[in-house]
């Protein structure tokens, strides 16, 4: 949780995801959007039904995800 806020709880019907591959699209790639002040939704190009996974910006450094890689500023 960032601040208290469930990450979970905030809306993210009006995120823009950019795809990240690591090589070819096609077989699926990994899709970011920011959805706050420095908390991102992770999603899978290919499940786009599935439920996008929320992370802070400690949580995807930790994991090794650089927002830039997708073009995205931090």
């Amino acid at each position: 949780m960032q601040n208290g806020t469930d990450l979970y709880a905030l809306d993210i019907s009006g995120a823009s995801f950019v795809k990240a591959c690591g090589g070819p699209c096609t077989e699926g790639c990994v899709t970011l959007a920011p959805i706050g002040d420095g908390v991102w939704a992770l999603g899978d190009s290919k499940r786009p039904g599935a439920e996008p996974l929320r992370f802070t910006t400690e949580e995807l450094d930790a994991a090794g995800i650089d927002p830039a890689r997708f073009g995205l500023n931090v």
